[in-house]
């Protein structure tokens, strides 16, 4: 049994893989049936690049905190992660196809500035007339 886990900007997501038939959940709810088709999409990704290593272990995802395609992005890191480790010839399959699939991204939200209209970057605009 191993456990890894994978974050994007405020979702933690825990993998926690054993031998089995092929299963995954995605909290407790079957991969088939995630929604949106986006988000299911995205964790499908590191399970098609396994091809038939999937039959072979069980996986089960659980994702706290974030929206869902920061959710979906956070399990498909620790699913990668997950299967890298239980099949150590998968890594090149993963990192040809999407870095993203191994390392989690670090980028967040830029804090909101003053005299800024509701983004961070955006200010008042000044008429000199």
């Amino acid at each position: 049994m191993l456990q890894t886990s994978g974050k994007r900007k405020s979702a933690i997501a825990r993998a926690v893989l054993k031998s089995g038939t092929g299963k995954v959940t995605f909290n407790r709810i079957p991969i088939e049936l995630v929604e949106p088709r986006l988000a299911r999409l995205k964790l499908k990704e590191p399970l098609i690049l396994a091809g038939d290593a999937m039959k072979k272990v069980d996986i089960a995802v659980t994702v706290k905190g974030g929206g869902f395609i920061g959710q979906s992005d956070a399990a498909r890191v620790a699913i990668g992660k997950a299967l890298v480790q239980q099949f150590p010839d998968l890594k090149e399959v993963l990192l040809n196809y999407d870095r993203q699939l191994l390392i989690s991204d670090v980028r967040r939200k830029e804090p909101r500035k003053p005299n800024s209209h509701g983004k961070a970057r955006s200010k008042t605009q000044k008429s000199y007339r």
